[in-house]
């Protein structure tokens, strides 16, 4: 009987969150907390699927071609995709799925486990394309976002499935660069204050979109790539109130990702100047975007004060969780100032390699 074994990582956002789904780049990290799917190969033409955390199973006939899907229904629209590359199953397997990614925290355990499943979808029944961890991405990306009309980006899928420090530019022409394979110092903070992250992504962007259009109707040039901090002005006359600080946030934190590009690209990091533009990153998501809550407050405020260089809250908002860069060595002060202050969960995390299946027999 065939066994397979599928890892893949939670990531968290160092730079770009809101700007994926812009058309802007994004700095991202996949991390050393991990969704585990683990497979037997059985005789029963099903996949049985037993999602041992949240105490649920699902079984899958292994022919079903999903002509409708259900909302948010990722086993099935992964399936649906893999189809057109190839990827025809021909026999069942029980299906084992754990994890230590915290749920609707920030940190992409719906991705994570969304990579897990179709890299052992594709080592188990193979594909037509050559198998990178480009391609596993793209199928995520095209599962999760395109094939369900959902309003987020790429982030999520192309740091898990790449791996390690990647700068992700999201326009034509697309490209994932590692920029790094770790960064010290890092840590995460789980708020426990669940994230609506579908309805807000959904509003943020749309504000967003709206802006940027009718800049470019009185601006026939305008390129939101090419635009800087010091041409908000200008820009702003023509947009009205509601819709100046979408628009600005956009600029701001794009600014802030080209300069920890830089950062990232010397020799030697500087993790005091990481922490700084974290900081101002985040000042553009609570002041502007406004998608933080007290308890994300709270921590980020103990963070500091214990001595973190920077923090900012990760991914959609609402809720959900924090990262942090603090001097290597000093990462328990940290953990201990965010417990202090309402974190349901606090920890160290490495940089992980991404996902991969680690088990083949």
């Amino acid at each position: 009987m065939k066994n397979i074994v599928s890892l893949a990582p939670g990531r968290t956002c160092l730079f770009g969150d809101h700007q994926d789904y812009l058309g802007l780049p994004v700095i991202a990290c996949a991390i050393s907390r991990n969704i585990k799917l683990s497979a037997v190969q059985n005789k029963t033409g099903v996949f049985k699927l037993d999602m041992v955390d949240i105490n649920q199973l699902r079984v899958i006939d292994i022919n079903e071609v999903f002509s409708e899907l259900e909302p948010r229904d990722y086993f099935a629209s992964s399936l649906r995709v893999l189809r057109r590359y190839g990827c025809v199953p021909n026999v069942g397997y029980d299906i084992t799925i754990t994890g230590n990614i915290p749920i609707n925290s920030g940190t992409s355990s719906s991705s994570a486990l969304l990579l897990a499943w179709i890299n052992f979808l594709v080592e188990a029944f193979g594909v037509n394309e050559e198998v990178t961890p480009e391609f596993i991405s793209k199928i995520g990306y095209l599962s999760e976002v395109v094939e369900h009309g959902e309003p987020g980006g790429m982030m999520d899928h192309f740091s898990i499935g790449v791996g390690n420090v990647v700068h992700i530019n999201t326009v034509n022409p697309f490209s994932v660069t590692v920029i790094g394979k770790g960064l010290d110092g890092l840590v995460t903070g789980v708020s426990g204050v669940p994230k609506e992250t579908i309805g807000l992504i959904g509003e943020l962007k749309a504000n967003a979109l709206l802006a940027i259009e009718i800049v470019k109707s009185h601006f026939e040039n305008f390129d939101l790539n090419k635009t800087e901090i010091e041409d908000l002005k200008q820009y702003c006359n023509f947009l009205p109130d509601r819709l100046i600080p979408y628009f600005e946030a956009a600029i701001k934190n794009h600014h802030y990702t080209k300069m920890a590009l830089i950062e990232f690209q010397k020799p030697s990091l500087d993790l005091k100047k990481i922490g700084e533009l974290m900081n101002c990153h985040h000042a553009v998501l609570r002041d502007l975007l406004k998608i933080t809550v007290p308890r994300i407050d709270a921590m980020i405020n103990a963070a500091l004060e214990a001595g973190a260089y920077g923090a900012k809250i990760v991914g959609s908002g609402g809720g959900g969780s924090i990262v942090a860069i603090a001097e290597p060595g000093k990462e328990s002060k940290v953990v201990e100032a965010m417990l202090a202050a309402g974190a349901v969960a606090a920890y160290a995390v490495n940089v992980d390699p991404g996902a991969r299946i680690v088990k083949t027999l």
